[in-house]
């Protein structure tokens, strides 16, 4: 096995054993980057030699965290003070903002190398498409707009990397590149130093390999319920299988997905039921568009007004023209029908409920690169501002992995992560090292 192919848990225990140096992990990466970006085309920038020269920095200090070298990649609307933060706009081709997000800094500090920037759909929201490729299936994409940080993850060109999502930029891709993600809480992360779209929905997430490398993420953040998390054991576990108000737009392969990962806990032990939510809820895919687009204007104003206005894509134009004709009452409704279903979603949790089990997607990865696939199975859990896992299920005949994510209430992300670490071999079942083939006929639970 190369390094590169080490998940970064695996990869952590060999560097403080001293049995790899960060070094090698180094090299072994760029070489995979150098073989595979050509096709694949995760990154927007890679420095070969500040790679190289960072590594053997950290060779020469005391870790700090077990994220000492580990190999991280950065979407690239978050801010590095080393490298260009280019957002995929020719607003900002080579823009240097001169230092780093506030995510950045707390991984760097932790002893991460930073090995560069991935490609993202413009300001992580729409007009330029990012150059990715489905590693699975170059013909599709790797969704978005976190699209070069899944792609290298699901490539294995990076172990860990930072994505953002609004409505379903983070989780969407972990399940159309067939890794793990998390989006945390709203605000658990400090979102300084990232392009502003929406400041209500706008989150900070990361991808790994598995469970344990978000969770060694996790732990450098200092998430707010981490001292409060306990194991959880998976038999007993209270599942809600939740298909959710945009069911209808679910593929077989999506419902067979999510069923089978119903199927595989039952059998594991966990008591799946399938759960449903007042009808307020249906209204939040167009309560996030409403919240998005609203608090879009101001975002995307600066651009709007400067000198450069010319290269700006029609979608920012019509977010700050407000062509969906957007009311503050409209707004305000949002806002409220968000926060009394923040309210009520919460409150589930307890004696009857301890996660719930959603689709991440509609389906496969879309053909081609002019769409990263639609956030239906997304936006809802933005609005709520709760915390999502994303897990691998299996593939298609294609070769496109399809995923499931698993939700908890607000600021449970460290437990989300216990449960996920005890659903997860369950949910992700390999064979010959591989994701499972998922059959397109629907069927139900077992």
């Amino acid at each position: 096995m190369q390094p590169y192919e080490l998940t970064a848990t695996e990869a952590a225990a060999l560097i403080a054993a001293r049995k790899l140096s960060c070094e090698e992990l180094a090299r072994s990466t760029l070489a995979r980057i150098e073989e595979r970006d050509p096709v694949v085309r995760a990154w927007s920038y890679v420095d070969r030699d500040m790679v190289i020269r960072k590594a053997r920095e950290l060779d020469k200090t005391p870790p700090a965290s077990p994220l000492h070298g580990l190999t991280f990649g950065v979407k690239d609307v978050i801010q590095t003070v080393d490298m260009p933060t280019q957002q995929n706009s020719a607003l900002y081709v080579d823009h240097q903002s001169g230092q780093d997000a506030a995510c950045v800094a707390v991984v760097r500090h932790s002893g991460a190398l930073i090995v560069g920037k991935t490609d993202t759909v413009e300001f992580a929201s729409g007009g330029r498409m990012a150059a990715s490729r489905n590693p699975h299936n170059l013909a599709h994409t790797p969704g978005g707009s976190s699209s070069g940080s899944g792609a290298a993850v699901g490539d294995k060109q990076v172990q860990l990397a930072f994505g953002t999502q609004t409505g379903g930029s983070h989780i969407r891709p972990a399940a159309f590149n067939g890794i793990y993600g998390i989006k945390p809480t709203h605000g658990a992360v400090s979102r300084e130093g990232a392009k502003n779209y929406s400041h209500t929905l706008d989150t900070i997430g990361w991808y790994g390999r598995c469970v344990e490398d978000l969770q060694l993420v996790a732990r450098e953040f200092r998430l707010l319920d981490a001292e409060f998390a306990k194991p959880v054991q998976i038999k007993g576990l209270k599942v809600g299988l939740y298909r959710s108000p945009a069911w209808e737009l679910a593929d077989a392969y999506a419902r067979e997905a999510l069923f089978e990962a119903g199927r595989r806990l039952e059998a594991a032990g966990a008591i799946v039921t399938e759960l449903t939510l007042p009808a307020g809820f249906d209204r939040l895919d167009d309560a996030q568009q409403i919240v998005m687009r609203g608090e879009g204007r101001g975002a995307f104003l600066p651009d709007y007004l400067g000198p450069k206005r010319h290269m700006l894509a029609q979608h920012f134009l019509d977010i700050v023209g407000n062509s969906t004709k957007i009311t503050p009452a409209k707004l305000v409704a949002a806002y409220d029908l968000a926060a009394e279903c923040r309210r009520t979603f919460d409150g589930m949790f307890g004696a009857d409920l301890d996660v719930v089990l959603t689709p991440s997607s509609p389906g496969e990865a879309p053909e081609g690169l002019s769409s990263s696939g639609n956030p239906v199975f997304n936006a809802m859990w933005t609005l709520l501002n709760v915390p999502c896992v994303g897990i691998p299920v299996g593939v298609s005949p294609r070769a496109l992995p399809l995923g499931i994510q698993l939700v908890g209430p607000r600021y449970s992300d460290s437990q989300l992560l216990e449960i996920a670490l005890a659903c997860a071999p369950a949910i992700h079942v390999k064979q010959d090292g591989k994701l499972t083939p998922l059959k397109a006929e629907v069927s139900a639970m077992a």
